[in-house]
């Protein structure tokens, strides 16, 4: 398994964050983004979840609700790629991926666009 301190992964995060063109981070709203070691036992080797209500489902009602939550996870990460490289390439595409799901973009169009 390639090491990565878990600041280092926390800074590939932050930089594929940062690539987000502006004109979309704008648009997102009560989300946050977490990075954790691992995700449950029983998925693991997923790399990003989004848990929320996307934009495209909220109405009137939503309102004081906890943000949304991104966690990108940096075991399985680490575990699937070869080199640094790697590791920043799938970052960006799982970042990607799941700022996707709070817009409302389901798996199926998103492995369409090649962010499977």
């Amino acid at each position: 398994m390639l090491e990565m301190t878990r600041e280092a992964f926390e800074e590939l995060v932050g930089e594929a964050l940062d690539r987000i063109p502006p004109e979309l981070t704008r648009l997102m709203d009560n989300v946050a983004v977490f990075v954790e070691d691992e995700p449950e036992s029983d998925d693991p080797e997923l790399l990003g979840l989004y848990e929320g209500t996307p934009l495209t489902e909220r109405g009137e009602w939503y309102a004081g609700v906890l943000p949304d939550r991104i966690t990108i996870y940096r075991g399985p990460t680490l575990r699937m790629c070869e080199s640094r490289e790697d590791v920043v390439a799938e970052t960006e595409i799982t970042v990607v991926h799941e700022i996707a799901h709070h817009f409302g973009i389901d798996d199926e169009r998103l492995h369409a666009l090649g962010y499977g």
